[in-house]
């Protein structure tokens, strides 16, 4: 990293660099649909004053600046599609939001979104404990160290004990816990949470919003002044739970939860408001500022001179009068400025920006600066494409966005040969944005799309004859898995290659895949091809 910006005023704008490169948070919001992940996210933007009305995320007033045709999908269906991106101040801090969707059949888009993240906050429903979706978001941080921090919500309501619960947790996601707040009761009997962290007790109003006086510090459990705000029974049950979270559980330690090796866990009701400040205030103290990301080529640090970032989403036709696209680009190192020439390295062209956008909350505003931890809109005329990366000129490639092994499968056909080229346009367009994955078969030169839900068939059905006036038929396919394959013996591939060469394809960057009919089949070869690997996640 060079030590200063060259300037006459140098230091000066080094210093103003590091001082809002500190000052941003960037994370993303998960869980399983109707865990209240949405609800979460309102409640936080209430706090930092970028909404000020309840409702404004479920009624999406927050998205509707633009309407696209691929939109009335989500207003037909009630669900999100797309990840939101929202920023807004808290204490003197940016704190951008990634809010992805929860549907299962949209999960790409959020496997990519946490590429761009620091950090995440998963959202787990205390009585339904952990669910599908929340076991495959979780793998994703998982596999990058991403720092989690747990939310167990809806603590108004009947659910399972908080210790079977955060047992579950460990053992299902393979991760450590500290609970650094602990609930008092549930459901009727729910009367607060005590707050691990800052030795404070919050006491649960369910006819109101929480109010100062019902924040009391309390260092010393064994206080008699407990019984007279809990009553008898639940100030020792109290008293007894948080000894054994403190004998059980680790210690809490700022440099794991960054490390990625223990994740603090909160208690409380989104809903009711209870329960997210003391989550607010938490995070903005532990977590993490822009962390370096690893490249092909070396080690990115978010402090350097020059700009890097990549594409992590792609989303077309926000405006349908103007056929726009916006390219979603995460800054990764040094500032970004409106108007300045940057290098896109796949095209090893310069490109000039004259109108980037930063999503605040309500609002798309023209921005003239980004730092790093920071997402910036870019319109794009079709020259992205996700992973893609801007730099001032050093060659880089940012690694880890993955591709997991879709679940359904069919065959893609033209269905007006008269709209070949526009279908073919259309097609490579929709997978280059990462709608889906599309497998070529070796041996016939098919195309095979691939997605982990029934709902992007139709997604690309849709934006195909409204977006390229093209049409395309679906063919039934009988696979159970795509499964990407290597090895480090030429001769052990090519021989497979030669045994399987009816099931094997390439995706859409030109990586030989292996098509599975049933899970027997895998089995098989996977037992007699030892020197293969198949991979079930791949990166671009």
């Amino acid at each position: 990293m060079q030590s200063e910006f060259r300037n006459p005023n140098s230091a000066i704008i080094m210093s103003t660099f590091l001082t809002e490169l500190h000052r941003r948070r960037t994370f993303a919001i998960i869980a399983h649909p109707d865990a209240g992940k949405t609800t979460l996210t309102e409640k936080l933007l209430l706090f930092g004053g970028a909404i000020q009305t309840a409702g404004a995320v479920k009624s999406n007033k927050i998205k509707k600046s633009t309407v696209s045709d691929f939109m009335e999908i989500e207003r037909q269906r009630g669900i999100s599609v797309s990840t939101s991106v929202m920023g807004f101040e808290y204490r003197n801090l940016q704190i951008n939001i990634l809010d992805t969707p929860g549907h299962e059949d949209f999960a790409e888009d959020t496997y990519r979104t946490l590429t761009a993240v620091d950090s995440a906050i998963v959202v787990v429903d205390v009585a339904k404990g952990v669910e599908t979706q929340t076991e495959k978001l979780t793998k994703v941080c998982r596999m990058r160290d991403t720092p989690i921090i747990f939310f167990v919500n809806k603590m108004d309501r009947e659910g399972q004990d908080a210790f079977d619960l955060l047992d579950e947790i460990e053992q299902k996601l393979n991760v450590r816990v500290r609970p650094l707040s602990w609930p008092i009761g549930m459901g009727q009997r729910f009367k607060g949470v005590y707050n691990l962290y800052e030795r404070k007790l919050a006491l649960f109003n369910p006819h109101g919003k929480q109010e100062e006086e019902d924040v009391i510090v309390f260092e010393d459990l064994s206080h008699p002044d407990l019984e007279k705000h809990l009553g008898e029974s639940a100030a020792r049950t109290l008293r007894e739970e948080v000894e054994v979270v403190e004998t059980v559980y680790p210690e809490f330690h700022k440099e794991d939860y960054l490390d990625g090796k223990i994740c603090p866990v909160f208690f409380g009701s989104a809903v009711n408001n209870f329960g997210v400040k003391e989550l607010l205030d938490c995070f903005v103290e532990i977590a993490p500022t822009p962390l370096p990301r690893v490249a092909e080529e070396r080690l990115v640090r978010p402090e350097e001179e020059k700009l890097s970032g990549f594409v992590f989403k792609i989303f077309a036709n926000m405006d349908p009068r103007h056929r726009d696209r916006i390219a979603f680009l995460r800054i990764c190192s040094g500032r970004f400025e409106r108007n300045k020439s940057y290098r896109h390295i796949r095209l090893d062209r310069e490109f000039k920006f004259p109108s980037p956008t930063m999503f605040m909350a309500s609002k798309k505003t023209l921005l003239e600066e980004a730092y790093p931890g920071d997402v910036v809109g870019l319109y794009d005329s079709g020259n992205f494409k996700i992973g893609d990366t801007l730099t001032e000129g050093e060659t880089l490639h940012f690694k880890g966005i993955p591709s997991f092994s879709p679940e359904q499968f069919r065959y893609v056909e033209n269905a007006d040969p008269l709209k070949q080229k526009q279908f073919a346009k259309g097609l490579d367009q929709l997978m280059d944005e990462g709608v889906a994955q599309m497998f070529v078969r070796q041996s016939d030169g098919r195309r095979i799309i691939g997605t982990v839900g029934q709902l992007q068939f139709e997604v690309i059905q849709h934006r195909l004859e409204s977006e390229y006036n093209a049409k395309c038929r679906y063919e039934a396919v009988s696979l159970h898995k795509a499964c990407w394959i290597s090895s480090e013996d030429p001769k052990a591939l090519a021989e497979f290659l030669d045994r399987r060469k009816r099931d094997i394809a390439k995706d859409n960057h030109g990586s030989l895949v292996f098509l599975a009919e049933t899970a027997w089949i895998l089995q098989t070869v996977q037992e007699n091809f030892p020197k293969v690997q198949f991979h079930f996640t791949s990166e671009v």
